[in-house]
């Protein structure tokens, strides 16, 4: 392999791991926005406090709580996509 095809494909290699994780950081958002919504619309319906009380007792909640915890971790991800795309 000449020294320009090395050096091409360590730069496409570079180029996929930065898709691959502004993939994996997009997703993430989009699932988030999902849950979110889900959520929201389930407490629209909740006006009193034992109606909060059952809705955090809901799968939904709990799905919620989760998608919280993976953002948190994406922010790693953010970061590194960052130190990517500075020069």
């Amino acid at each position: 392999m000449t020294e320009t095809q090395t050096n091409t494909t360590g730069t496409e290699r570079s180029d996929l791991d930065q898709s691959e994780l502004a993939h994996s950081i997009i997703e993430s958002l989009l699932n988030h926005t999902r849950v979110v919504s889900h959520l929201i619309a389930l407490m629209a319906q909740a006006l009193d406090q034992y109606t909060t009380k059952s809705v955090t007792q809901k799968p939904q909640w709990q799905a919620y709580l989760e998608s919280r915890r993976k953002l948190e971790r994406t922010r790693e991800d953010v970061e590194k996509f960052a130190k990517f795309a500075s020069p």
